[in-house]
């Protein structure tokens, strides 16, 4: 994201302060009280998730690298109410949310990050490599836009057999530099294939903000020399997110081919658990916090509706029960059978 531009690029009425003529997505799409619950749920069960992981990594019970997504909650929900059964999503190394979005078990999710035998890769693939192709979810991905490729030929194999899904490939705005990034767009508009390329710009990537490191910082137009269409979407309003996402969904299922969506977000913890985040101020954060999280705007919502606080403090409640359990269970959990070195491996 520019510099200059108001916090993860949004303006106070709800619409993208882009510029340069990309489109915008407006806030309009209204939730229901229902959806709105579903959403505060769905999206609390994520940071919950993420704070207790957060804690046991702190405590050495989660090894390896460990990327949380605090903060971006509402493109991962706003995105999985658009899409049906059958739609596949694929991310790159923060990606407990989006496990966690896809319906996987939080005790499987959690038992993966603490190496037990339960986890979703059998406790051999730790945080940045968990699959489940039951939910459709396809990972997890530790090389830096390497996922792109990979949900550009989920794509394919979708045209091939003419199934009407799409395929949803999350990346950064740091992964948006890479080579191979392009060569899938353009075999993406070439072919016509139904991807939905979702860039989640938090603004920093690996730690170097996007406009020090990025030659065009309108991600969104990153498509416009393959013909891809692309627009700018307010990543902390999950209501935006999900309008945003109907609209590149009917794109791709009509047959018109790829889809470019950036969510401008922003992640309040560092890259990862070893990042102190010393290149951006603790009062930037803290501003995006009070004016923008995504969590608030829905509680906020629900209070207007007459949603008493005393329920609201039920549904985190009943949050935090799910997690602690999946804790305690990955915490309890047998470790891999020494066996397990050999197995799942390809020469």
């Amino acid at each position: 994201m520019s510099s200059g531009k108001t916090s993860a690029g949004a303006s106070k009425n709800g619409t993208q302060a882009a510029g340069n003529g990309a489109r915008n997505t407006t806030t309009n799409l209204k939730f229901t009280k229902d959806e709105e619950l579903k959403a505060l749920r769905d999206m609390l069960l994520i940071r919950r998730f993420e704070e207790k992981a957060g804690q046991l990594y702190g405590m050495g019970a989660i090894g390896g690298f460990c990327h949380l997504y605090i903060g971006q909650e509402a493109v991962v929900v706003g995105m999985q109410m658009a899409l049906k059964e059958g739609d596949q999503i694929i991310t790159s190394y923060r990606d407990h949310g989006h496990m966690i979005a896809a319906a996987m078990d939080p005790k499987g999710v959690m038992a993966e990050l603490t190496g037990r035998r339960s986890g979703y890769s059998k406790g051999k693939g730790g945080s940045m490599h968990m699959f489940s192709k039951e939910k459709n979810f396809y990972g997890g991905h530790g090389i830096v836009g390497a996922q792109v490729p990979l949900g550009t030929g989920l794509a394919f194999a979708n045209r091939y057999r003419g199934n009407n899904n799409v395929s949803v490939a999350y990346f950064g705005d740091g992964a948006a530099n890479q080579g191979q990034v392009y060569e899938s767009f353009n075999m993406a508009e070439l072919w016509k294939l139904p991807v939905i390329y979702v860039i989640e710009n938090n603004r920093y990537a690996m730690g170097t903000s996007v406009s020090r490191s990025s030659a065009q910082t309108d991600f969104s137009k990153r498509g416009l020399s393959f013909n891809i269409p692309g627009e700018q979407v307010d990543g902390m309003d999950v209501r935006a997110v999900r309008a945003a996402a109907e609209k590149a969904v009917q794109w791709c299922r009509e047959g018109n081919g790829p889809y470019i969506l950036e969510m401008q977000t922003y992640r309040y913890r560092g890259h990862s658990m070893s990042d102190p985040a010393k290149y951006r101020t603790r009062e930037e954060v803290e501003k995006v916090r009070h004016d923008q999280d995504p969590i608030e705007q829905v509680r906020n919502r629900l209070l207007e509706l007459k949603v008493s606080e005393s329920d609201l403090k039920a549904i985190d409640a009943e949050v935090r029960d799910i997690v602690n359990a999946a804790a305690d269970f990955a915490q309890h959990d047998a470790e891999p059978d020494v066996s397990e070195l050999y197995t799942d491996i390809y020469r």
